[in-house]
Parts: structure tokens; C-alpha cells; sequence
């Protein structure tokens, strides 16, 4: 091992005590060793033993520690913090501007173990509230992540969906007259994207040409008619090429999960596809109704638009409110009447003002005095800016045993409450089961926020049994949300045919902590399409005088009214 490998391992072995609390003289003295070692003008590995010793700034222990190195290739002592290390935190600390002092702060007082994590809770205003934190650093940690981030090889749909839809203009324009279109994943609206894939009605030779001249775009493998970009190095984009008279046939194949081609091959389409002028008249061969790219997933739009019942797919007009947001009065980025007025001028008809429940310390939750008192702004807010109507809600955190954060008379104050887990994310499926039964079970829960806790790319959701947590929703009328953050989208759509089925009421919510965040809306309904979600089905579609009925009548029959 060389003086360099040795020297980050000190230096990595610092940190790691560093975060882990440890002694700080003996982090330290790693720290210093490494600097030294850096520094050394000859191999540790040919020089004697015993002279390591008399190196000023190597102790008795550092080194030990580089004989060990020598000789093994290994560092017992660092790989038993790297053991001891949640991989996030690992990566985490790869992030410009952040110490272990604070990343240690990050990890034990807010419980984030990612780099995912950290970006949302950066997006939440929540490191401010940390000691030694400010905006500055805050908006640093952010920038900085997101750079990192932009290296990675998977994204969001939100991350690359402007890139793709423009790639898309850009070859229709570089290759007029030839057919362009995406397709793949990115066609079908998936919400993790590993490449963007296009087809092109022109040859493979036409089409290398081409995309080799523009700037970005570097080949790394072709094979059958088909090209491996690598673009901007980091976004793989693949091109398939066709001929013009089997443009809509490839556009067919190209598009559909393998499932989804499976299914309709299984019961004879392969038949329509042969010099298919459409795709539309692909799928009127086969007797049935056009369906839509992002419901070509294999699960039962077949079956639907074979029968002519494809739903009308809700898309983001259809939502008439902003419900979940959160506002300055605990992590949000604007003043209440701010995000009410922005609301009213982007044509909404309502917001459900929904912040944190005291026990978020992390977000500035609410105590309950801090409760009235923004009930009464609200009062005030409602006359200045009616019709438009603020309701008054509250994200309540459900508690270790499944209760919620107040007490019943607190809770009935309010006209709606959205009840989501925040802490404690490491439970079995067994405890995150009784958790969130008994929190759907309170009368006072209206509806369930982000119902896993996933963060996508970032963090696994808790375990839990769907079913049985739909099911519960179904007997105790609490709607479950999709919350519409690029980063949640939980409830997955694949569990929303499920609630169809069994009539729970979903509401697509931005979760929005500022007033940019009412934009989430479109990936929400994004993901609302692929479960075949309809306006109808959806809380947030519900104009303010039907959100307003729907809520008091379930009081009613709640029996909780103030």
C-alpha cells in the first residue's frame, strides 16, 4: 500500500470518529499522521520498521495501524467504522461544505442516513433549524448534492423529463422528414428512468452520423439497429431504427412493458402490427379502444379496452385544491397569506394549509398555542380572500404506538388531518402495521400521508402490508394520499387499481413547502394516469364546496364535530 492510500485511509478513519463521537485527540492524531504521511518524501513501505515510529507526528497507535496496512492491504480499525456506517452516510460525506461535526448533527438529531434524504430536507428548510446551520449553508449543502446527484445513472422522471421531451424536438428537427418519437420507459411515463430510448425511421448509418456531430453525445455501443449514447456523460439515451413503413409497429413494440406486449401478442395482436399505418388503428384491428402510452404496464387495460371501460385519465386541470402544504409557520418557505394568494392567482379554488404536529422538532411543529393562533390568521385570511377558502388542517405525526400528536379536542379543531409517519422509519412490518392501523382507526384521521415513507432512489419505504392497509382505509373512510414530490410518489400506482377497487378515495397532493412545490402536481397525476385514477376518485379534483360537504358529512358520521 503507497503513502497515499494510506494517508485518505487515516484521513477517512478521522472523520469517521469524528462522526461516531468518538475521542476527539485520538481522531486527531489520524488526522495529523495522514498529513504527515502525505507529506513524506520516501515509501512507508522501504523504510525500516522501527523508523515509522521516530516519524514526527506518528504515534504508538497510528503506527501500528500503518504496519498493519503493509502488511495485510487492510485497516481493522477503519473497516470497523465503515461496519458501523450507514452506507448513506458514507456517501453523505463525498458533499463539499459538510464537516463530520455536522454531518454527525445531521444523522443523530434528523435521522437522515442518505443523500436522498438530505436533499428533501434541504428542500424543507429543515437544516436551519439546526444548530450551526443557517440559509447560506443550507442552499450550499443543496447545490452541492444536487451536482453530485447529477452524476448518478438513474434519475427521477422529474430529473430528466424536460431533457427527454427536448431531445426528442431536437432529432425531429436534425433528422425532418424521418419519424421521431420517444418511447421506452420514458414514453410510459415511469417514474424511474435508466435511459431515454427514441426510435427513428431512418438507418442506423444516418442516424450515427448525425447524433456523433452533436455536442454531448458520445457512442458506446450499437448493435441491431440499435445506438448507445452516453449524453453529457451521465444520461444513457438509446436510438432504434426502423423503416417508415414499420414506424408505428416499432413505436408499438418499443413502448409497451414486456408484459404488456406479451398479454396483447398472447391473444393474436402480433397479427395487426404489419405495416400498421397508427397505432390507433393497431388497436382498432384488434377491437379494442386506443390505449394510452402510460397504461401499457400489462395489467388489465387490455382487458379494459377491450371492453371499451378505459377510465378517463385525471390530468393536472382536474385538480381544483392544493391539499397538504406547509407554510413558514413551522419548514415551509412562505407566509401563509403568500402561498394563499399564489394559490387564488394560479386558479386554484382552495388550500389546505396542513403543517407540522409538535412532535416534528425538526420542522418547527406546532404547539397548541402556536395552533390557534394560525387559526385565527386563517379566520382573517378566509374574509380578505373569499371565495377562495383556506382550510385548516394539520400533517400529524403518528406516534410510536399509532396515536396521533394532540388531543381530541385539539384535533377536532381542525377540518381535516393528514396523519404520516416522519420518525422511527426502521420498523418491522409488524410494528409499522399496528402503527398505521391504529392511526387509520382514529376518527379523527382523514386522510393517510405518504403511506410507505419511501424516498425514491434514496430510501425504502417501511414494510407494509398494502392490502390490508387499503382495506382499512375502505372500513374507516380515510382517503389515502399519492403524494405528488418527484422524490415520494407514494402510494406506488401500482397498489391505486387496488383502491379503485375497493372505493378508497385518493388525493394527489403536493406536499408543497413553498409555493414553487404547487408544481408537483403534474408528476402526481402523472403517476395518478398509471393506476387509472379519474377525477372522480380523486379528493383534490373536489371543488371547494364539495370538499367542504365531503368533509363536514364525514364529521357527521364520524361524530366528531366540534
Amino acid at each position: 500500500m503507497d503513502n497515499y492510500s494510506i494517508s485518505d485511509n487515516f484521513s477517512l478513519l478521522s472523520k469517521l470518529m469524528d462522526i461516531h463521537g468518538e475521542n476527539s485527540f485520538k481522531a486527531k492524531s489520524f488526522a495529523s499522521a495522514a498529513f504527515t504521511i502525505e507529506k513524506l518524501p520516501s515509501p512507508l513501505k522501504d523504510t525500516p520498521r522501527d523508523e515509522i515510529f521516530r516519524i514526527k507526528g506518528i504515534g504508538e497507535s497510528t503506527g501500528k495501524n500503518i504496519l498493519e496496512m503493509l502488511d495485510t492491504q487492510q485497516c481493522s480499525l477503519l473497516n470497523h467504522y465503515i461496519e458501523i456506517t450507514p452506507a448513506g452516510i458514507l456517501e453523505i460525506m463525498k458533499i463539499k461544505g459538510l464537516g463530520p461535526k455536522k454531518i454527525a448533527t445531521i444523522w443523530k438529531e434528523l435521522e437522515i442516513e442518505s443523500m436522498g434524504e438530505l436533499l428533501y430536507a434541504c428542500n424543507e428548510n429543515r437544516l436551519m433549524l439546526l444548530k450551526g446551520f443557517g440559509a447560506k449553508t443550507q442552499e450550499s449543502v443543496r447545490q452541492n448534492i444536487e451536482f453530485y446527484l447529477s452524476n448518478r445513472h438513474r434519475f427521477l422522471f422529474a430529473e430528466v423529463a424536460t431533457t427527454g421531451h427536448e431531445l426528442e424536438k431536437q432529432l425531429q428537427q436534425l433528422l425532418a422528414p424521418a419519424a421521431v418519437s420517444l418511447t421506452g420507459a420514458f414514453r410510459r411515463n415511469s417514474i424511474i428512468i435508466d435511459e431515454i430510448e427514441l426510435l427513428v425511421a431512418a438507418p442506423v448509418e444516418i442516424v450515427q452520423q448525425q447524433l456523433a456531430a452533436l455536442p454531448g453525445f458520445s457512442l458506446t455501443a450499437a448493435n441491431a439497429g440499435n445506438l448507445v449514447w452516453q449524453l453529457n456523460e451521465k444520461l444513457k439515451v438509446i436510438t432504434h431504427s426502423c423503416t417508415a413503413d414499420n414506424f408505428a409497429a416499432t413505436l408499438f413494440t418499443t413502448t409497451g412493458s414486456p408484459a404488456f406486449i406479451d398479454k396483447f401478442n398472447a391473444a393474436g395482436g402480433a397479427a395487426f402490427l404489419h405495416n400498421a399505418a397508427s397505432e390507433e388503428a393497431i388497436f382498432s384491428a384488434a377491437g379494442m379502444d386506443y390505449i394510452p402510452p402510460f397504461l401499457r404496464e400489462g395489467i388489465n387495460e387490455l382487458t379494459l379496452a377491450r371492453n371499451r371501460q378505459l377510465p378517463e385519465p385525471i390530468v393536472a386541470t382536474d385538480i381544483k385544491g392544493i391539499i397538504h402544504s406547509h407554510s413558514n409557520w413551522s419548514d415551509g418557505e412562505s407566509s401563509l397569506e403568500e402561498m394563499a394568494i399564489a394559490a387564488k392567482t394560479q386558479g386554484f379554488e382552495y388550500l389546505v394549509i396542513s403543517d407540522h404536529s409538535r412532535s416534528a422538532f425538526y420542522a418547527n411543529g406546532l404547539h397548541i398555542e402556536r395552533i390557534l393562533a394560525q387559526h385565527a390568521e386563517i379566520d382573517e385570511l378566509n374574509k380578505k380572500l373569499a371565495p377562495f377558502r383556506i382550510f385548516k388542517s394539520i400533517e400529524s405525526d403518528i406516534l410510536n404506538d399509532g396515536s396521533l400528536d394532540y388531543p381530541d379536542e385539539i384535533l377536532a379543531k381542525f377540518d381535516l388531518v393528514i396523519a404520516s409517519v416522519h420518525s422511527n422509519l426502521k420498523m418491522t412490518e409488524d410494528k409499522a402495521m399496528a402503527r398505521l392501523l391504529k392511526a387509520i382507526e382514529n376518527p379523527y384521521t382523514t386522510i393517510l400521508g405518504h403511506m410507505t415513507g419511501r424516498l425514491l432512489l434514496s430510501r425504502n419505504g417501511y414494510p407494509v402490508d398494502h392490502k390490508a392497509i387499503i382495506d382499512a382505509c375502505a372500513a374507516n373512510n380515510v382517503v389515502v394520499e399519492l403524494n405528488a414530490h418527484p422524490r415520494r410518489l407514494d402510494i406506488d400506482w401500482t397498489w391505486l387499481h387496488y383502491a379503485l377497487e375497493k372505493k378508497v378515495l385518493i388525493s394527489i397532493d403536493p406536499d408543497a413547502h413553498s409555493i414553487q412545490g404547487f408544481q408537483d402536481i403534474r408528476y402526481g397525476t402523472l403517476a395518478a394516469q398509471k393506476g387509472g385514477i379519474t377525477k372522480t376518485n380523486n379528493l383534490s379534483s373536489y371543488t371547494v364546496d364539495m370538499l367542504n360537504n365531503y368533509l363536514l358529512q364525514r364529521k357527521q358520521q364520524k361524530n366528531i364535530l366540534p
